[in-house]
């Protein structure tokens, strides 16, 4: 997403209030059971998703793949009891889901290659038929809002409106500092305790914690945001708290200043950089506007 001048608030705030409308429509909340032999534990929903972030990684895809399929898997887990033996597969189907709704065609992995070197344990036909499942229980409509477009938009409206935002950091460029952010939420979406919120929600509140760190008046940019989106104050805040207790657990034995992100070669799912020292890689900063997000689902592969 560019970062636009005021003149464009106006397409920010029509953009916003359609993703918030297409989220509402979309949305259910889902939230693991505790261990049982029958459902998808709170751990095991986290560590699969984890996975996908790896996963993300090894085939060099966007962030918004990512982000797309922790969504689909979560819609589709509030829509069905799943047995936790079938969760790698619904995870790696809803993966591949995602990259070939979000990736130019040459990046969509193989899917032979994926089954292969996913260590999915599952056959490529396996995955085409529960990739049929999950396109049937979701109504075959899989455009939704994920927290990750919402932290494009909310903040595009805070460094338009707040061109000081990012003067405390002025080795980062805004694309850079969105990086650092999309780096810290893809985390946050692998917390379980945190799907109590829409990812709107998850979105502004981790904006609203950055914002905190770097200016001032930060409150009225929150409460104007807030306001935008139509949002619970309370739930912010609770929200907020959250989000900033998660973040310090991974921060807690680290020198002051540093930011969480991904370390692509060692496949790790954590590690930490300061601000100083962050360097995003192109693909990571990319204008999410120059993605085929609007792959028609009927051009997919799904067996017949």
């Amino acid at each position: 997403m560019k970062f636009p001048g005021p003149l464009e608030n106006q397409r920010l705030s029509f953009l916003l209030e359609k993703s918030i409308s297409r989220e509402a429509q979309m949305w259910k909340v889902n939230l693991p059971k505790m261990l049982s032999n029958q459902n998808v534990s709170p751990s095991q929903r986290d560590e699969v998703i984890q996975w996908l972030a790896k996963l993300k990684y090894q085939f060099n895809l966007y962030p918004e793949t990512f982000a797309l399929a922790s969504s689909l898997l979560d819609r589709f887990l509030a829509t069905v009891k799943a047995h936790p033996k079938y969760l790698s597969c619904i995870a790696i189907s809803c993966f591949f889901l995602a990259a070939k709704t979000v990736e130019e065609d040459e990046k969509i992995p193989v899917l032979k290659v994926l089954a292969r070197d996913s260590f999915c344990g599952c056959s490529s036909s396996e995955i085409l038929r529960m990739e049929r499942i999950i396109l049937d229980k979701l109504n075959w409509d899989l455009h939704t809002a994920t927290p990750l477009d919402f932290l494009h938009i909310f903040h595009a409206i805070a460094v338009s409106t707040r061109p000081q935002l990012l003067f405390s950091l002025p080795r980062l460029s805004p694309s850079q500092h969105l990086a650092v952010l999309t780096k810290q939420l893809l985390h946050c979406m692998a917390c379980n305790q945190l799907l109590q919120f829409k990812g709107s929600m998850l979105a502004l509140a981790m904006v609203s914690l950055e914002m905190e760190k770097l200016i001032p008046d930060w409150l009225p940019l929150t409460i104007e945001l807030l306001q935008k989106a139509q949002m619970d104050s309370s739930q912010l805040i609770h929200c907020r708290e959250l989000v900033a207790h998660h973040l310090s657990t991974l921060q807690s034995s680290l020198p002051l200043n540093s930011v969480y992100v991904y370390l692509v070669l060692s496949f790790c799912f954590c590690s930490f950089f300061s601000y100083e020292e962050v360097l995003v890689p192109d693909y990571l900063g990319t204008d999410s506007s120059t993605k085929k997000n609007s792959r028609k689902h009927k051009n997919m592969s799904v067996e017949k």
